[in-house]
């Protein structure tokens, strides 16, 4: 396997802002309401101030679906070795020996490496002098209001590259990896539909069993190797969360998928989630179903350095202070192809 090296992804200076409003150096202005009070308040003396600050919306959900392993430094690449075993004549016949034989069948180890690429993260914060004296004012620190637009750069950084990857890079992730086998989930809704919206809990059910036996079979119905994951659209998540298995049923199609599911039937369990990275993920942009072995032996991604304060230096040609975040970060590791599947058309 040929090595590509990723590089750096920087993701920029996060700073603060100037209000909008007045231009820098003017003088405020009192309102008409203000002039007619005779002047006996101060501008923004009659307020009452939210010391909520909102920030974006957004979410991730990255820890929840992958291993993240700690530790390793700043390398170029992560490798894991693999090994397959072979006897000569096969495992079934060719062992059998009597007591005129003259050979027996020898054993052998093909042992391969796998490399994964590493990249790494690179953010920086920066403080201006003047902004720094005023906030001691208020007693609001602008250095943590910057760390969370860092911390929230990192963490869409990294679900992004858990689910999809970087193009411009050549990496991939849990939905989009090529290694992985697609399929499409039988038409068996009404008017032959794909859709779950036009099946029924059983044909649901049908479509999850059939997807977590392929895989275990591809698997050789190795007990360690029956999925334990599945990921949704949100959209088929809260269909089956709130549609009802009858009309007189107290149980949803979500709680009869879990009980009945090939998983929980042999002793293991099923998580079933919602990732916005599966809309529109399938061939053809049809909605996709993830299918996989949540587990470090199977799929793994490695934190090789954690996010972390590098240094931090005033800067005296812009009158600031500049502080550097980086991190050391792995590509998806699919150690197993066979562990996972696709099930397009939901």
């Amino acid at each position: 396997m040929s090595f590509t090296n990723v590089g750096t992804h920087n993701a920029g200076v996060f700073t603060a802002k100037t209000p909008g409003g007045a231009p820098a150096g003017a003088v405020p202005v009192m309102d008409a309401d203000g002039i007619a009070t005779g002047g006996a308040f101060l501008v923004s003396e009659l307020e009452k101030r939210d010391p909520m600050i909102r920030k974006p919306l957004t979410s991730f959900t990255y820890p929840r679906d992958i291993v993240i392993q700690t530790g390793g430094g700043w390398v170029d690449y992560v490798t894991a070795m693999s090994v397959a075993y072979g006897i000569t004549g096969g495992g079934t016949n060719s062992p059998v020996t009597t007591g005129g034989s003259n050979g027996i069948p020898v054993v052998q180890a093909n042992v391969d490496k796998g490399a994964y690429k590493a990249h790494v993260f690179a953010a920086a914060l920066r403080v201006m002098f003047q902004d720094m004296q005023r906030a001691n004012y208020i007693g609001r620190s602008l250095d943590n209001l910057l760390q969370d637009g860092v911390r929230m750069a990192y963490d869409k950084h990294m679900d992004a590259n858990t689910y999809v990857g970087m193009d411009e890079y050549g990496t991939t992730g849990l939905v989009n990896s090529p290694n992985v086998t697609e399929t499409t989930v039988a038409a068996t809704g009404t008017g032959s539909g794909t859709e779950w919206s036009k099946k029924t809990p059983q044909q649901i059910l049908a479509d999850i069993n059939t997807a977590l036996t392929a895989v275990w079979a591809a698997n050789e119905y190795d007990e360690t190797a029956i999925p334990n994951h599945i990921l949704l659209p949100y959209e088929q998540y809260t269909y089956i969360l709130n549609t009802m298995v009858t009309d007189l049923a107290t149980e949803t199609i979500l709680d009869f998928v879990l009980k009945n599911n090939i998983a929980a039937k042999n002793g293991g369990s099923l998580f079933i989630g919602a990732t916005r990275w599966c809309k529109g993920a399938g061939t053809g942009s049809k909605d996709r179903m993830v299918v996989y072995v949540n587990h470090e032996r199977f799929v793994k991604v490695d934190e090789l350095v954690p996010m972390s304060r590098i240094m931090s230096a005033p800067n005296v040609a812009n009158v600031c202070y500049d502080t550097a975040y980086m991190a050391n970060l792995s590509e998806v590791q699919i150690l197993y192809p066979t562990s996972i599947l696709y099930a397009d058309g939901i």
